[in-house]
């Protein structure tokens, strides 16, 4: 028997949340709400999602302070749903670890597409079971887990594939174009900034393991030195 997907709600309107629950229900997943952050955050500390769809303008911490939080502790897919659509909204939420971001109004089909490109990534990964170094990284590919000499490195899904992609490419310098296809896919409509975006997000977590190189011109590199501690 398939697996039914496990979907955490979170808006503070409750027509809002009912009609997500309506929309997510008749396609077969199981759907949990939640009004605020201070409930998502008790949600998530006693249960396990499959995925997180996220608002923005709530009462207390926002949706872009709730993700903040909650990549602190959990590499759970999260899609920020707003009627925020401004480019620097979008910005912001991806800065702040979400794995995709949906203007209001949508509609029931586009959401239920969004989150099954999400899943499917995580899920593929989720059941490669491989241990991968590059340096002082190593991966976990069947835990989808990150660590940089012992400390776990908290990713976002897309992040996790970005560096996955680079690590299995080494030394190949990569375009926009290439990360774009290869890790959002084809269908994706967003710009290339998406990609510049997460990289930047990226290298901050890295830190001295950041082995990724600017290629001007093209775009990207991934190279471990000698002494696998980035300059």
């Amino acid at each position: 028997m398939e697996k039914q997907i496990q979907v955490l709600i979170v808006d503070d309107e409750e027509d809002m949340r009912q009609l997500l629950k309506m929309y997510l229900e008749n396609e077969g997943m199981i759907c949990s709400l939640a009004a605020n952050g201070e409930e998502t955050y008790k949600y998530v500390s006693t249960n396990r999602f499959d995925i997180i769809l996220l608002d923005i303008m709530m009462p207390g911490d926002d949706g872009f302070v709730v993700c903040e939080n909650l990549r602190l502790v959990s590499n759970t897919p999260i899609i920020f749903l707003s009627a925020k659509g401004e480019e620097c909204d979008k910005v912001k939420g991806l800065k702040t670890g979400a794995d995709d971001y949906i203007v209001k109004p949508f509609s029931p089909g586009e959401l239920v597409a969004r989150i099954q490109a999400v899943l499917r990534r995580s899920h593929t990964f989720k059941n490669d079971n491989e241990m991968v170094k590059a340096g002082i990284i190593f991966i976990d590919k069947n835990a989808r887990k990150v660590m940089i000499q012992h400390k776990h490195i908290v990713l976002t899904l897309k992040e996790y594939e970005v560096l996955l992609f680079f690590i299995e490419h080494q030394g190949q310098a990569l375009s926009r174009e290439q990360l774009l296809e290869h890790v959002w896919g084809l269908g994706y409509n967003g710009s290339l900034r998406t990609v510049d975006t997460h990289i930047k997000t990226l290298r901050m977590k890295l830190g001295k393991a950041d082995y990724i190189e600017t290629v001007w011109g093209i775009g990207y590199k991934f190279e471990v030195p000698a002494n696998g501690i980035s300059s």
